[in-house]
C-alpha cells in the first residue's frame, strides 16, 4: 500500500486491520509525513544505521525499537541486536547463563556478533523461546 492510499484511507479503516485506535493515528501520521516530504523512506536505504534510527524516532508512533526491527526486516541490514527487544535480552540470558543482564554487559555480546548481529537477533529470539 503506497502513501497516497493510507493517506486517503479515514483512521476508523486503518484501525479496521487490526490495531488500535491509537496506532492507526501514528498510521496515518506517518502517511501524511511521507506525502509532505517529511520522511523520504526511499532515501533510507542510502542512510546509516543511525541515521535511520534518527530519521524515524521524529516521526510520532516510531521508537528506537521500532526502527531496529525496520532496519533488520525491512532494510535487510546485517549487524542490528537490539538492546530494547526483551526477547533478544531474554536468549542472550538464557545463551550465557545469566539472571540479569545490564546494558554493558549487553554490549560486549553484541561486540562478538558483529558484523552479523541481526541473524544473531534471529538465533536469540528462537533461544528465548525455549524453556
Amino acid at each position: 500500500m503506497d502513501k497516497e492510499h493510507l493517506h486517503d484511507l479515514s483512521a476508523g479503516q486503518v484501525q479496521a486491520c487490526g490495531m488500535s485506535m491509537r496506532k492507526a493515528g501514528y498510521i496515518k501520521g506517518i502517511a501524511q509525513a511521507a506525502m509532505d516530504g517529511i520522511i523520504d523512506f526511499d532515501a533510507l536505504a542510502d542512510m546509516a544505521d543511525d541515521e535511520v534510527i534518527a530519521a524515524l524516532t521524529k516521526l510520532d508512533g516510531i521508537g528506537v525499537w521500532t526502527a531496529q526491527m525496520m532496519l533488520i526486516f525491512s532494510l535487510c541490514r546485517p549487524n542490528v541486536v537490539s538492546y530494547g527487544d526483551l526477547a533478544i535480552r531474554r536468549g542472550m540470558m538464557r545463551l550465557y547463563d545469566h539472571k540479569e543482564l545490564p546494558r554493558q554487559r549487553f554490549d560486549r555480546y553484541v561486540k562478538r556478533y558483529a558484523p552479523y548481529g541481526s541473524v544473531a537477533s534471529i538465533y536469540l529470539w528462537e533461544i528465548s523461546t525455549w524453556t
